[in-house]
């Protein structure tokens, strides 16, 4: 590949960087800002900007009042920082965890996950919570309980899923981290659309205690999406490590991970691809963000070569979606024994979880020991290489709206699931389509779940409507700090704190 000797220049102007985290915890610590101050203003930006992207759904700043009184609350790296739960998979003691569904929202949870425990142990100061597709599902946040969360950077456009609200309230300014979590690209994809960094940790890195010994068959990874390398670094310090009854423990890394920002990666051998594994359309502006990246890299001593897409991209996909609609229909059986029925969910989430209520226990067993696949298709490239690029999404973020099903479709869905005709939907195809649709918008990072592997989505770049453009890293799995080494690599060569959307608090 030719040699790139210069970044095309970047959106946003330097006038005004806003501190991240650990530069927000430092400030604390000398005393220029009180941890009180500090909340206060959060909770001000919130105000101010919130009703315009309707990123933060539940108000917790009363139970912020009464942590800042207590002075373990003020203990760790990241003392009195203002911080936002995702509303999915993070529950918090007496405090509800919607799932992005209003009934679920009136149930508070009994008990607080260990990666909460351990932000609060950090020291950080949980104000709210954000808002979430209905049990996670899309890679869109529009809930019919709360409502579509708008992009800072064009209210018309989603910000992504599943962690849209954190990566809405994030990029519009609100807090300097926010809490993600990623099965298919939820920290990946909303990083990207909102010009983010969001770092997705390998299988089993991040505890899933006390309800899970893992998510989604391991799919499912938390952890942050920040405006700096170093914030996602020094977090995945906080939560990385073992909860007693976890199923396997991971070895963890030769040095914190935080040290591993600003260190030189050493010379790598980089795979690129810019096809579509499911071999649909990839956005111009997304391919030619990869390709850059990779020219960058070269320039700064990699080597790159391009390479065709990992695997049997359809055959992941087929995969990919058993397990996620066999997931569904666990879900909601689990929720219908708390006495919460189906019929309290969407109709898009009833018919999931109709469909996976009808796959065999064979078909479901044969679909994840198919997972090997891609396993062995990514060690085998890593065996080659170091790094693995990708552009992190192939379209745009989509309008609000867009992906819906139309009105005849749900037409269709309510009466099929009125009527129990379980086998007509599965051959309708209907919900089958609009599931593959969606990961033709977003066919990248499905791999790296499956495979357990870390991925990351660094911004690049807006397009010609001033969206943002990310591009994806994977690396072998263990091999976070490989990633945070290229990242703060490219975070030096191309800074992006200072991208400002027009939505943003001042």
């Amino acid at each position: 590949m030719a040699a790139h000797t210069s970044p095309p220049s970047l959106p946003g102007s330097v006038a005004s960087v806003a501190p991240d985290g650990l530069e927000l915890a430092a400030r604390i610590r000398r005393g220029d800002i009180s941890a009180a101050q500090a909340l206060h203003d959060a909770i001000g930006r919130c105000d101010a900007v919130n009703p315009q992207i309707n990123a933060v759904i539940n108000d917790l700043r009363v139970r912020a009042d009464a942590q800042l009184r207590h002075a373990q609350a003020l203990q760790g790296i990241f003392a009195g920082v203002p911080f936002l739960l995702k509303d999915l998979g993070m529950d918090l003691s007496g405090v509800p965890t919607s799932q992005g569904n209003a009934r679920v929202a009136k149930i508070a949870a009994g008990q607080t996950d260990a990666i909460v425990r351990r932000w609060e142990q950090a020291g950080l100061v949980i104000f709210g919570k954000t808002n979430t597709p209905e049990l996670g599902l899309k890679a869109i946040t529009e809930p019919v309980a709360f409502g579509p969360t708008r992009n800072p950077w064009n209210l018309d456009h989603t910000p992504g899923g599943s962690s849209g609200g954190a990566a809405a309230e994030l990029a519009a300014g609100i807090v300097p981290v926010a809490a993600a979590a990623d099965g298919g690209g939820s920290i990946r994809i909303p990083a990207a659309y909102c010009g983010l960094f969001g770092l997705k940790p390998s299988r089993g890195r991040v505890s899933c205690a006390p309800q899970f010994d893992e998510m989604w068959e391991g799919a499912v990874s938390a952890n942050v999406i920040s405006r700096s390398v170093r914030d996602s670094a020094a977090m995945l310090d906080v939560l990385a490590g073992a909860e007693p009854g976890d199923p396997f423990i991971v070895r963890p890394p030769a040095g914190p991970y935080a040290q591993e920002v600003g260190q030189a990666p050493g010379h790598l051998r980089i795979a690129l691809s810019t096809a579509s594994p499911i071999g649909g359309a990839v956005d111009a502006a997304w391919s030619q963000a990869a390709t850059d990246c990779a020219l960058l890299l070269q320039s700064l001593g990699h080597s790159v070569e391009r390479v065709d897409p990992v695997g049997d991209g359809m055959q992941l996909a087929r995969d990919y979606l058993t397990m996620y609609f066999g997931q569904v229909a666990a879900q909601l059986q689990w929720w219908q024994q708390r006495g919460v029925p189906a019929s309290a969910f969407e109709t898009d989430t009833q018919a999931l979880g109709l469909i996976g209520r009808g796959l065999a226990a064979g078909d479901y067993a044969l679909a994840r020991a198919r997972w090997n696949a891609p396993m062995r298709a990514l060690g085998s490239l890593f065996s080659r290489f170091d790094l693995y690029i990708t552009p992190t999404c192939a379209q745009p973020p989509a309008r609000i709206g867009q992906l819906a099903a139309p009105a005849w479709q749900q037409t269709v869905l309510r009466l099929i699931l009125q009527f129990g005709l379980g086998g007509l939907l599965r051959r309708s195809g209907l919900v089958e389509q609009l599931a593959f649709d969606n990961l033709h918008r977003t066919p990248f990072t499905q791999l790296a779940n499956l495979t357990g592997t870390p991925a990351m989505s660094v911004p690049w770049s807006l397009d010609a409507m001033g969206l943002p453009v990310g591009v994806q890293c994977i690396a072998a799995w263990g091999r976070e700090d490989l990633l945070l080494r290229v990242a703060s690599q490219l975070e030096q060569a191309r800074p992006w704190a200072h991208w400002r959307p027009p939505v943003f608090a001042q």
